[in-house]
């Protein structure tokens, strides 16, 4: 099995936000990582519709 291609940026986001070490992503199996990926990618989004709507609601 192949290593996922994840740059050096995306793979610290992405052992921040699981909180494991950069090592143990490493050796993560590929669904396993793609899942993570798309759970973090939807709490960003969530995150940033948050904010969003914040500073709308702040401009009233």
């Amino acid at each position: 099995m192949r290593r996922m291609p994840l740059s050096a940026d995306t793979a610290q986001k992405l052992a921040a936000h699981l909180k494991v070490p950069l090592e143990h992503l490493m050796h993560m199996p590929q669904h396993i990582l793609l899942q993570k990926l798309a759970e973090m990618a939807q709490a960003d989004a969530a995150a940033g519709a948050e904010e969003a709507k914040a500073e709308t609601d702040g401009d009233k």
